[in-house]
């Protein structure tokens, strides 16, 4: 669940649609996302399970270019940190919506990416202060939510009653360091 929330302040964080008049605006950036156990790992996939403090399991695929991977072994403490990308499109006539677990049909879309999660929403802004990049939204369950941008661009055309559409992928393990 710690993630999950995780996720809802990196939504937030990182919402803002592009102009109306322009493709969605796009973020990748890399994070440090998950800190824990390793349980498992998977040579064949490169992947492993990360039992992280709060005893939730995380499966992360590991790129190629992590070289520390072929060292790793189960019970090693890890920090991980995983590439993610924001993408915020305009939505007219789209009514607001909660967040939607989109992992399975992302996988099916594009079944050789490397997305370890997907979410989306449909929320309406409320207010947008660029200076500070705050957005202020409402989700489709009502809920009014305040947030800080990480990444400006986001903002770009953005204002009041906009419906927007926010997408969140967690993608591949891009460092792994031991502690």
């Amino acid at each position: 669940m710690r993630f999950l929330a995780s996720f809802v302040v990196l939504l937030v964080v990182a919402s803002g649609p592009a102009p109306r008049a322009q493709p969605p605006n796009t973020s990748v950036r890399t994070v440090a996302a998950l800190s824990g156990r390793i349980d498992r790992i998977d040579n064949a996939t490169r992947s492993l399970i990360l039992r992280t403090g709060d005893n939730q399991y995380q499966s992360v695929f590991v790129g190629p270019e992590v070289k520390i991977f072929n060292e790793l072994k189960a019970g090693d403490d890890v920090t991980i940190r995983v590439q993610e990308s924001v993408v915020v499109a305009m939505r007219p006539n789209t009514r607001p919506s909660v967040i939607t677990d989109t992992t399975a049909a992302a996988k099916k879309a594009s079944p050789s990416s490397d997305v370890m999660q997907q979410l989306k929403a449909v929320v309406t802004v409320e207010s947008v202060d660029p200076t500070t990049q705050i957005i202020i939204y409402k989700t489709g369950d009502n809920r009014r939510v305040m947030r800080a941008v990480a990444d400006p661009k986001l903002l770009a055309g953005l204002k009041a009653n906009d419906v927007i559409e926010i997408t969140y992928t967690r993608e591949r393990a891009v460092e792994i360091e031991r502690r």
